[in-house]
């Protein structure tokens, strides 16, 4: 059989102890073995047709970015801009939403931006049509989830299932397609519970932004409040939650109660969350995507990362899209949340691991593509074979962990996905022949 074994100073395979002098043999897109790089050359050398690539810095599974908007990557000015709270973005977000975009062309050169950060994998939310196959057009895996926006229960009853329909069957595939339902703050109760039940019987995942703003909280309990003022303002006083003075339930649990939080749903941002709401995520098995430098742009408090941690949820990260990030790199959220976790006073020995673990296996479990037929996140036999080199200085394994998730800006000097070099920032370090 063909196989290509990369070998790199470093490894990190985040599914097992860091890698001095490792190697991944690579056959037919997917892992062949991982190991280090003497036994594997050893074990290897009689292979017919074996290619040996050797790259400088370190290899890691291809970065998994669990929450993001391609669509809006021309859109980066109002990402540039410093912003008081979630409702003064939305106005300066709206504002130039409102204007004319080639959408297509605005995902696909947020999908090349994503291949030169190393990412391999995405959870694309779509608002558009015109965006829908960004993802499918560039040969990356995750999950294009269609946004679904704005729906009084009444209009959805009438239309909702035929609209659904019609664009769910519009999203090409491969890769996989999904739901998100905005917000809890944007749709009916009724459609809502909808969606999630429909999501169920369809197979798809659901992806959903939640505790975002310090006002859904208010809005699901008393349906009052900067949120419910806004949406009754835009002509949805009829929204349930508005119409009957909330449900007396805080954001995470008025998820729960119409069916929204299962094993196949992740969330987006869960930043105004207590210990009530981060255990009922737990019990129903739900991952949340932090986007922390989304979150800073915006105004908004950090994430509870430190407790995340400590309690064992379920963590990936975002970097949410160009409108309110300063890139699509998710290494430089993952250096964002490493200030995070110690500012918060998250001191143990394992925080590299667990970060730079949410960016890769951490993502891919949120999307469901731990395991199976499409497992990545981490360098195992048997995983596609998505990776990333990263251009580390430090050859000790546990340092060029720590000066990767501490910089943030590590230079990726190429990304892979399915064993195929899809993007290189330089010629390769060395080649060696092929033997016969």
């Amino acid at each position: 059989m063909n196989l290509t074994l990369h070998r790199a100073p470093v490894l990190l395979p985040v599914s097992g102890p860091p890698i001095a002098d490792g190697a991944i043999a690579v056959h037919d897109g997917r892992i062949h073995a991982v190991g280090r790089h003497d036994e594997l050359n050893s074990e290897l050398s009689g292979e017919p047709g074996l290619e040996r690539i050797e790259w400088a810095g370190a290899i890691i599974p291809g970065l998994v970015n669990a929450h993001t908007h391609l669509q809006y990557t021309d859109m980066a000015a109002v990402g540039r801009g410093s912003y008081d709270g979630f409702e003064d973005w939305s106005r300066s977000f709206l504002a130039a939403y409102g204007t004319e975009h080639d959408w297509a062309q605005s995902a696909a050169a947020g999908t090349a931006l994503a291949l030169q950060s190393g990412t391999t994998t995405i959870a694309d939310v779509v608002t558009n049509s015109d965006a829908r196959s960004a993802l499918h057009d560039a040969g990356l895996h995750g999950i294009t989830f269609w946004e679904v926006f704005a729906w009084r229960t009444s209009h959805w009853r009438a239309e909702g299932a035929t609209f659904l329909e019609e664009r769910l069957a519009a999203i090409p595939t491969p890769p996989a397609a999904g739901l998100s339902p905005h917000a809890v703050y944007s749709l009916g109760t009724e459609v809502l519970r909808d969606l999630s039940a429909r999501a169920s019987n369809l197979g798809v995942r659901l992806h959903i932004h939640a505790a975002e703003s310090r006002f859904e909280d208010e809005f699901t309990l008393t349906g009052s409040g900067t949120l419910a003022d806004q949406w009754r303002d835009r002509g949805y006083p009829d929204f349930e939650l508005l119409a009957a003075g909330g449900s007396g339930l805080r954001t995470i649990e008025y998820l729960d109660s119409v069916g929204a939080l299962t094993a196949a749903t992740h969330l987006a941002h869960g930043i105004y969350v207590d210990a009530d709401d981060r255990e009922l995520l737990r019990r129903r098995r739900v991952a949340v995507a932090l986007c922390p430098r989304s979150n800073s742009v915006i105004g908004l408090d950090a994430p509870p990362l430190a407790a995340y941690l400590r309690e064992g949820n379920a963590i990936a990260v975002g970097t949410d899209s160009l409108s309110s990030s300063p890139s699509l790199n998710v290494l430089d959220d993952v250096a964002a949340l490493y200030r995070i976790a110690r500012e918060q006073g998250y001191h143990s020995a394992d925080l590299h691991h667990r970060l730079l673990e949410a960016a890769t296996l951490g993502g891919a479990r949120a999307l469901g593509l731990a395991d199976g037929p499409h497992a990545s996140g981490a360098l195992t036999g048997g995983a596609r074979a998505d990776l990333a080199v990263v251009d580390v200085t430090s050859t000790v394994p546990e340092d060029a962990l720590a000066e990767l998730v501490e910089t943030g800006s590590t230079p990726v000097t190429a990304t892979i996905v399915g064993g195929e070099k899809r993007w290189s920032a330089r010629a390769l370090a060395g080649r060696e022949a092929k033997n016969a």
